[in-house]
């Protein structure tokens, strides 16, 4: 079983599931999200924040694959660009954080520590780029909505809250704390893959 994490692109946007494509829950305020979804323009905007990300800040997202089929993805970005986060009570990401928007992986590859991998992935590529921590608003209590991480999901791959709140906890994971998590799972993949290094791929939270 072939394992593999690549960056996200307007290229390779179609590989994430159709309701996610559109969805511009995180990349919009509340005002603008709702028109753009009812104007049926959400993939459009969608690719529009994506282009404009790259082109200041660079990747944003990573898409995971399991024998060349697309298994999960993430979204990532500095707070400036999701305008959504925002408007949460526990607001604002810390200035030395980014902010972990959706992590999503496919039900058939659940199970399969992608979630993990994909944060490891996150972590390695923010590291690089001098940010300290991932940060994620999660959502607990009541119906979670869809685009917003369960806070238990972000305890269960090591994030700790960071500003309790009884709905959105905002919850931090400092990036090289996953370091030992990258090498371990790293080790596993390479006995998994008879040798052969790949670079890890993450899991809807």
């Amino acid at each position: 079983m072939g394992r593999r994490v690549v960056p996200l692109t307007l290229d390779n946007l179609s590989e994430l599931p159709n309701t996610c494509r559109s969805c511009v829950f995180w990349e919009l305020d509340p005002v603008s999200g709702r028109a753009a979804q009812d104007a049926g323009k959400g993939e459009l905007e969608k690719e529009g924040w994506i282009s404009s990300v790259l082109l200041d800040w660079g990747s944003c997202g990573r898409v995971a694959y399991v024998d060349d089929r697309p298994a999960g993805f993430v979204l990532y970005a500095p707070p400036a660009y999701v305008p959504r986060g925002q408007s949460f009570p526990t607001s604002p990401i810390s200035p030395d954080a980014v902010q972990l928007m959706v992590s999503r992986v496919l039900p058939e590859f659940q199970g399969q520590g992608l979630g993990r991998v994909l944060v490891q992935t996150v972590a390695k590529d923010l590291i690089r780029r001098g940010f300290r921590a991932i940060e994620a608003f999660g959502a607990q209590g009541g119906e979670i909505p869809s685009c917003v991480l369960p806070a238990d999901h972000l305890l269960a791959v090591g994030f700790k809250t960071v500003r309790p709140h009884h709905r959105y906890p905002r919850l931090r994971l400092e990036a090289r704390s996953t370091l030992s998590w990258k090498g371990d799972m790293e080790g596993a993949l390479e006995r998994l893959l008879g040798g052969r290094r790949k670079e890890p791929a993450l899991r809807p939270f």
